[in-house]
Order: structure tokens, then C-alpha cells, then sequence
């Protein structure tokens, strides 16, 4: 990697030097085949940090199961619940889906019948009318001594309300057919809806069997912290996990590629950051947290399920559970400067994407045994912790 990092300095003098010399201005193009090796250099440099974070990821998981045995049981059953609120989320949203799939139909179906009562009328008004003239009426037009041209026209309008009769009736087995399809895609959409109110009615069995799981690992945990030296040994070995961790993630972000992040915006936004999510302060950098130690950043009182929103644009590099913060995600800004994101219900992105400020990356939660939902939140330039009211909006 440093020689990698060697030749991304000396690239551009080189680069300079060639630009210069009288083979480049004679027109040989080096530029497209200079820019395609950088781009394809760049992806490979992104590929290997992407896999190096995974690596990364993996070992702390793996290293927090060996650790703490409640804490392996609390990813467990969270993970569970999130698993658990997704499955009952999708079926919801294909049962809103079928419910208005149906209405469909229905409205459909009543305007067919509609049409029914309407070509049923004009037919019954056209048998009337013929009724009323008679059987007989063509027969004496045809032996009646009068006008042939006459008569001939009335043969012809004859034809038409014969046709036209045909044409109702035609219409009203059409009818009459397209309602009977209707009728068993009603049936069909109501033995789905069914189906899919019973899958999640035990979606929310599992839902709320997972919920208590959890709570009996909290209450364990709860029991195994009860007394002060327990509860500073329990925070020591979250955030000592927690700088393990970004310290790692720093080095391994060292080669990334700049791209748009070589001129990072971050530093100028002091002061002029969105919140990350809708919410007050309950506990601020600095303040002693239980055990004797400093929060290193904001804790937010939110609604579940509340959005969660990059304050910055950026890259996100870690998107995981971790003691103490449950599913957290970081995302790099460049020049140095990470946002922290923890206590999610869900995570949407993924290591390697691209954010813009803004953008929904989150849903507030309880994960990592909070009580309640709350977002956790840091600023690091470095890896270590600044104050974010000092670049939030006020």
C-alpha cells in the first residue's frame, strides 16, 4: 500500500513531464489509456478496501462473541427482532398492495354492471320499438303499392336496428362474461388477503416472541452490571471495541481513492450541519455517562423508526452491529472526518456507498440495549471525538 501510495505522488510529475515532451504534443493521445488505467487502478484500490473492511467487520464480531457472551445472545435476539419487523413490513405492504388490487377490481366489476343495466335498457327500449311496429310491418312495405324508394329505405333502417340489436346483445354477453372474470378475480384476491392476514398474524407472534428475548438477555445483562465496577468494565470493553475498531477503519481507508472527497467540503460546515434526525439532546459530549466515563458524543430521544440522515456527503465504511451501539453505521467524509450513526432499527446502505447530505441512510432505534429509541451520534476528525453541537445548527 505505500508503494502504492509513493506512486499516486510521483504520478502526477510524471504525468506533467510527458505532457511536455515533443511525442505528446505530436498527437499520440496517452491521456484516454493514462485515465482508463487510473480509473480501473482506482476500482481495484476500492474492491480491496471493501474486502479488507469485511475482514475487518468479521473480526470484531468475531471477537466480541468471545469476549461477552451477552452481548453475542443481544445481537442475536436483535437481530431477530429486525429480521422479524422486515418480514412483517413486507407483508403488510403486499396486503395494502392486494387490498387495493381488489378495490380495483370491484370498481372495475361495477362499472361493467353499469354498462349491463345500460345496454339491457336500450336493448329492452329497441324491442319495444319493434313490438310496437309489428311483425307484420315489413311484409305490407314490401306489398304496399307505394314509393319503392321509400320502401326501400325502410328496409334499410330495418337492417340497422337488426344489427343494432345484435350488437346489445353482443355487448351484454361480453358484459355479462367479463363480470363473471371479475367475480373470481375478486375471489382469488380475497383467498390471498387471507392468506397473507395469517401469515401475519404469526409474523407478529414471532415478532413479539423476539421482543421477549430480548428483554430477558437485558435483564440478564441488567443482573451481571448491578454494581458500578461492573457497569465501568462493561463501557471500558464497548468503547475500547469502538476505538479498536475506527482506528482499524482509518488505516484501512488510507488508500482509498479521493475522488470527489479530495476536496472535502466537512471543514467549512462547522456550525451549518443538519441534525441527524428529528429529536432533543438527552445527553451531550462530555457529560459523565454511568461507570464514570464521557459521552463522546450526542445522545438523541427520537421516534422509532424516526429517518436518520448523513449530515455531510460521503462514503459509507462501516454498516454493522457493534456492542454498545447496536447496528451502527460510519460514514467517511474525507480529510480525515467520520459521522457515527448508532442504535438503528435498519441499516440502508452498505460499505462502499456513496450518500449525499441528507439522504435517509437509517431508522432510529433501540439496538445495541437501549430502553428506548435514541440515536447515538459522533464527529471525528482523526479518529477522535469533537463536540458535534459545535457543528450542528442550532
Amino acid at each position: 500500500m505505500r508503494a502504492v501510495r509513493i506512486l499516486g505522488l510521483i504520478a502526477p510529475i510524471l504525468l506533467h513531464a510527458l505532457a511536455a515532451t515533443p511525442a505528446a504534443a505530436a498527437g499520440r493521445h496517452p491521456a484516454p489509456a493514462r485515465s482508463h488505467a487510473n480509473a480501473s487502478q482506482a476500482r481495484a484500490q476500492l474492491e480491496a478496501v471493501r474486502s479488507q473492511i469485511a475482514r475487518i467487520t468479521r473480526q470484531v464480531s468475531q471477537g466480541q462473541a468471545e469476549r461477552d457472551r451477552l452481548s453475542r445472545q443481544l445481537r442475536a435476539t436483535e437481530e431477530s427482532v429486525g429480521k422479524a419487523r422486515t418480514a412483517l413490513d413486507r407483508l403488510r405492504q403486499q396486503r395494502a398492495a392486494g387490498s387495493a388490487q381488489r378495490a380495483q377490481l370491484e370498481t372495475q366489476k361495477r362499472g361493467r354492471e353499469a354498462d349491463l343495466a345500460s345496454q339491457r335498457q336500450a336493448l329492452a327500449a329497441q324491442l319495444r320499438a319493434a313490438y310496437l311496429i309489428g311483425r307484420e310491418e315489413p311484409l305490407r312495405l314490401l306489398l304496399n303499392q307505394g314509393d319503392p324508394a321509400r320502401a326501400g329505405r325502410m328496409f334499410v333502417y330495418y337492417s340497422y336496428f337488426g344489427r343494432a340489436r345484435a350488437l346489445q346483445i353482443h355487448s351484454i354477453e361480453a358484459d355479462l362474461q367479463r363480470i363473471g372474470q371479475l367475480d373470481a378475480a375478486v375471489q382469488a384476491q380475497d383467498a390471498k388477503l387471507s392468506s397473507l392476514q395469517q401469515a401475519q398474524q404469526a409474523q407478529v407472534s414471532a415478532l413479539e416472541q423476539a421482543r421477549s428475548h430480548r428483554m430477558q438477555v437485558l435483564a440478564s445483562i441488567a443482573a451481571q452490571t448491578r454494581t458500578r465496577a461492573a457497569r465501568l468494565a462493561r463501557l471500558r470493553r464497548q468503547q475500547s471495541g469502538l476505538e479498536s475498531l475506527l482506528a482499524q477503519l482509518r488505516r484501512a481507508t488510507e488508500s482509498l481513492p479521493p475522488g470527489e472527497f479530495s476536496n472535502s467540503p466537512f471543514p467549512r460546515l462547522r456550525g451549518r450541519l443538519p441534525w441527524p434526525v428529528v429529536g432533543r439532546i438527552v445527553d451531550g459530549y462530555g457529560k459523565v455517562r454511568a461507570g464514570g466515563l464521557r459521552w463522546q458524543g450526542d445522545l438523541f430521544a427520537t421516534a422509532r423508526d424516526a429517518p436518520v440522515r448523513a449530515v455531510s456527503q460521503g462514503r459509507v465504511i462501516y454498516a454493522d452491529w457493534l456492542a454498545g451501539l447496536g447496528l451502527l453505521i460510519i460514514v467517511d467524509h474525507g480529510g480525515g472526518f467520520m459521522s457515527l450513526y448508532g442504535h438503528n432499527a435498519r441499516l440502508y446502505d452498505s460499505v462502499g456507498q456513496h450518500v449525499a447530505a441528507g439522504q435517509i441512510i437509517a431508522e432510529a432505534g433501540d439496538t445495541g440495549g437501549s430502553a428506548r429509541p435514541e440515536l447515538y451520534f459522533e464527529i471525528r476528525k482523526d479518529g477522535k471525538p469533537l463536540d458535534p453541537r459545535l457543528w450542528l445548527r442550532h
